[in-house]
């Protein structure tokens, strides 16, 4: 159901997006999260943030449910934003209480920076995880690294092992909420107390979630082992990576999108981000 999508997960669809050859949607999420990077103004944010909800609205996934997907990362983006927020300067002083100083500077730069990370989750969930299927990211990145087979490098192993990671996410953010809800409904509080109570209130959550994952891992270790997995070395694939016209001209656009991004920089800042 859509309506329980978890980070990382993929969600089934036939979008424009969902049909892109894997290989290339590795390489347009590397080069966006590049322009990301390169982004220094706010008609650069703007311009990047437009990009985002477009690239969203083609995977047909209600934004809604992608942003819902995003609560276990709340307390990163609140956090680096309190740290710009409070520990910025600059020259015009908008709210002093005692020690505390809160800057214009510190403003902008708190929100930029939270549209940033904003942006880069979008960008890796949207051209990848959401859209492409464990299988087609890991044909996908052992295609993109099979050069590296020259110099005896496991490509296919560490193709593997990326997308089992990826794989992961989304199950253990789901055990980890079945356990907290499980220890709750048994009496246990998550809620009250200071942030040093609440931190050591998660510490019992941690045993069963690594005995979970260690079963898990287990379970995949068998499986895969009763299937005769051996490596990457003489195995074939079912469905052969094919690029097409489509695939050729949202690269392009991505390309175009980082040379508007570093126009705007130059010539329409208006506001500057400082790192």
């Amino acid at each position: 159901m859509k309506s329980d999508i978890i980070f990382g997960q993929y969600v089934e669809g036939d979008s424009l997006i969902h049909r892109l050859d894997p290989r290339v949607k590795i390489v347009a999420a590397f080069l966006y999260i590049v322009v990301i990077f390169l982004a220094k103004s706010a008609t650069a944010f703007a311009l990047l943030t437009l990009s985002a909800v477009f690239f969203v609205l083609l995977t047909r996934i209600p934004p809604r449910m992608i942003f819902r997907a995003m609560k276990p990362l709340l307390f990163i983006i609140l956090f680096t934003a309190l740290i710009n927020l409070f520990f910025m300067t600059g020259e015009h002083l908008v709210f002093q209480l005692g020690f505390v100083k809160i800057y214009r500077e510190g403003i902008v730069n708190a929100f930029l920076i939270v549209l940033r990370i904003l942006l880069l989750i979008v960008a890796t969930s949207v051209f990848l995880t959401y859209t492409t299927t464990p299988i087609a990211l890991t044909d996908a990145l052992e295609s993109l690294l099979s050069p590296l087979n020259k110099l005896h490098v496991p490509v296919h192993e560490f193709s593997m092992m990326m997308t089992i990671a990826l794989r992961f996410i989304p199950t253990l953010i789901d055990e980890t909420q079945k356990i907290i809800n499980a220890q709750t409904a048994r009496g246990a509080d998550f809620t009250s107390g200071g942030l040093i109570r609440r931190g050591k209130a998660l510490i019992p959550i941690l045993i069963p979630l690594f005995i979970s994952a260690f079963r898990r891992a287990d379970e995949l270790a068998t499986a895969m082992e009763c299937r005769c997995y051996t490596g990457g070395e003489g195995r074939t694939r079912m469905n052969t990576l094919k690029s097409a016209p489509k695939d050729w001209i949202f690269l392009l656009a991505i390309v175009l999108l980082g040379a508007a991004v570093v126009l705007l920089n130059r010539f329409f800042p208006l506001v500057t981000i400082q790192l």
